[in-house]
C-alpha cells in the first residue's frame, strides 16, 4: 500500500508573522479572520495550511499586497532572511497608492488622535483655497 503522508504545511497566520507581513502572530489571525487574507480569492481561516509555491493576497490599508511563499518556517526570521521565504509580487501602482496619501496636504495616520489646533488651522486653510 503506497504511503499517503500529507506534506507538512504550515498554518497561515504563522506564516504571516514569521515573514514580517504582521507584528504580531494574533495581529495574522485576526487579518485571516476579518477576510483580510485570500488564496485564490477565497479568503482563508487562519489554520489554513499552506504549501510552497501559493500566492496568498493580503489588505493591508489602501493596498493589496501579493506574496509567492517559496519556502515554508515555524519561526520567525530577521528582515534579511525574509526574501529567502516569500516573493513580493505586488504591483508599483498599489505602492504609489501611499506615496499619493502621503503626498496630500493635510495626511494623517490612523490613531494619531484628534487633530491639534494648528492641525485644524491648516485644514481650513487648505479647504478654503
Amino acid at each position: 500500500m503506497p504511503n499517503l503522508k500529507k506534506e507538512p504545511g504550515v498554518r497561515a497566520d504563522k506564516w504571516l508573522w514569521a515573514v514580517r507581513l504582521f507584528k504580531t502572530r494574533s495581529q495574522a489571525t485576526l487579518a485571516c479572520r476579518n477576510g483580510k487574507v485570500s488564496i485564490d480569492g477565497e479568503e482563508i481561516k487562519p489554520s489554513k495550511e499552506l504549501q510552497e509555491d501559493i500566492v496568498i493576497k493580503i489588505k493591508t490599508g489602501p493596498i493589496e499586497k501579493q506574496v509567492k511563499v517559496k519556502a515554508l518556517l515555524q519561526k520567525r526570521v530577521g528582515a534579511k532572511l525574509v526574501s529567502n521565504y516569500m516573493e513580493d509580487l505586488t504591483p508599483e501602482e498599489e505602492y504609489e497608492k501611499i506615496e499619493l496619501l502621503k503626498k496630500q496636504p493635510f495626511y494623517r495616520r490612523k490613531g494619531m488622535g484628534r487633530p491639534t489646533k494648528k492641525d485644524r488651522r491648516d485644514l481650513n486653510k487648505w479647504q478654503h483655497k
